[in-house]
């Protein structure tokens, strides 16, 4: 049976359920996320199991400061100075593998780099108590809908894991911007909440993930199919027709009745992100047979609310399993 606790009242049964072994759903900036000892093989297998997870998908450890992620990672100049700007904060950095760095083999899924992030809040501060990274992916089924709140875990992951921390909805809303720093690389592998303009302002020009490229998969979130509600999203959309639900951005659509969502009535990119999972479970709850998407700017952290909209339309009968 899985616990549902408030922060205040489970973070030592979290300190305890993560040492022994167990799956803890911890808040995060982003999202929340499915936490487990990185170094507890036994551990993130469960991460794999409880999530219906491939295993050749990575999973990101979250490390309590930055002096916890240089054991486990080897950081340049341009990653340490990633690492000051954004850190703590929306941004994985995935780095070579420390040669002495012991982590379990399916958090990096074999690859010779790991992905770090050190994040605001609790899973920092629980990583911290107990002095080892924290694997965790976004606390859902795999290839869903990321979850923003607790409920959304409970609903989802429920009598699958152990313990699940409550501290209300996620204040960003999307995954972490993942960019792979190496000798020879700076590549931004995933958009998120650290924009694209805002690396580029600390570590000069980043490149794009080439198309080629894409099927390898070096971090989470970077499989085709990903954050899919179980009804078919139609993007771009000028307005719903009669038998869908319309996610909305910017002025209201006169004319569409309910189910209907407005990311952002005044079209702010930031407002739109943080609601963007949320609106999107709900109208997937709904009796719709669809759900028509408008149009999104691609400025900005709109470039990541797109990205995630693109994955998510992609056909189920096309899906893979995937996760972030």
């Amino acid at each position: 049976m899985t616990q549902l606790l408030d922060r205040s009242l489970g973070f030592d049964a979290a300190l305890e359920t993560l040492r022994g072994g167990g799956l803890v759903a911890v808040p995060t900036e982003t999202v929340y996320g499915l936490a487990a000892d990185a170094t507890n093989a036994a551990a993130v297998a469960g991460i794999y199991e409880a999530k219906g997870r491939p295993s050749f998908n990575p999973l990101i450890s979250h490390v309590s400061d930055l002096e916890m992620a240089q054991r486990y990672g080897v950081f340049n100049e341009r990653a340490l100075r990633l690492a000051h700007e954004f850190w703590p904060g929306p941004l994985t950095l995935v780095v070579p593998l420390a040669p002495k760095a012991k982590v379990a083999d399916a958090v990096t899924a074999n690859l010779p780099t790991i992905a770090l992030r050190q994040p605001k809040g609790t899973m920092a501060q629980l990583s911290k108590a107990l002095d080892v990274p924290l694997a965790a992916p976004s606390a859902n089924s795999s290839g869903r809908i990321s979850p923003t709140t607790a409920l959304h875990v409970m609903d989802d992951l429920g009598g699958r894991i152990d313990l699940i921390l409550d501290e209300g909805p996620c204040d960003v809303g999307l995954e972490s911007t993942i960019v792979k720093v190496t000798d020879t690389e700076l590549v931004l592998l995933r958009e998120g909440g650290v924009t694209r303009d805002a690396l580029e302002a600390v570590v000069g020009p980043v490149s794009h993930l080439e198309k080629e490229a894409a099927t390898r998969i070096e971090a989470p979130g970077m499989m085709l199919a990903h954050y899919a509600p179980r009804k078919p999203l139609r993007l771009n959309a000028g307005q719903a027709r009669a038998d869908e639900a319309l996610l909305a951005f910017g002025p209201q659509v006169a004319g569409h009745k309910a189910p209907a969502l407005n990311l952002s009535e005044s079209g702010d990119l930031q407002e739109a992100a943080h609601n963007l999972f949320a609106y999107l479970t709900q109208l997937d709850d709904s009796d719709a047979a669809g759900i028509a998407v408008q149009s999104i700017p691609m400025t900005g952290i709109g470039a990541a609310i797109n990205d995630r909209l693109a994955r998510a339309a992609v056909p189920h009968d096309t899906q893979e399993a995937d996760d972030g």
